[in-house]
């Protein structure tokens, strides 16, 4: 399993290589939230959507064994790309390593140059959801 931070290494690698193309930055978004695998339907409800996101974003999380795996999807493709690569980052991680992550990715690729004040506290809002998954699973491990 890939470390968080290799994770993160391996994405801002991967939007060096766009130059800061507006355009193209959007398009490689929008091309990693449409490789999310499919979110299932009994996931898809009212207890699962991001609170403070202006978009719909469904987020779910269980254990497989120690480690957190989410599932997530969003009803616009640009919020769908953004919640992907969170998951991409968190999923398969212990709680302990999702709570302590640091995720220095955003500031690196420069994510508040091409997404909105709106959609940056809507990613703020899934990063604390993660995080909150993160603790309530950990509890079940403990107990």
């Amino acid at each position: 399993m890939a470390t968080i931070n290799s994770v993160q290494q391996s994405i801002i690698e991967n939007f060096g290589m766009l130059d800061g193309d507006m355009e193209m930055t959007i398009g490689y978004i929008m091309e990693l939230g449409a490789k999310l695998p499919e979110f299932p339907e009994e996931h898809r409800t009212d207890e699962n959507i991001v609170k403070g996101c202006q978009s719909k974003v469904w987020l779910y999380a269980h254990l497989e064994g120690d480690k957190v795996i989410y599932q997530a999807d969003s009803n616009t493709a640009i919020t769908k790309g953004l919640v992907s690569m969170l998951t991409e980052i968190l999923s398969g991680q212990t709680p302990d390593d999702i709570l302590s992550a640091d995720l220095f990715f955003q500031e690196r690729i420069g994510m508040n140059r091409f997404i909105g004040t709106q959609r940056s506290n809507g990613f703020g809002a899934m990063i604390k959801q993660m995080q909150i998954y993160a603790l309530a699973l950990k509890s079940k491990i403990g107990a």
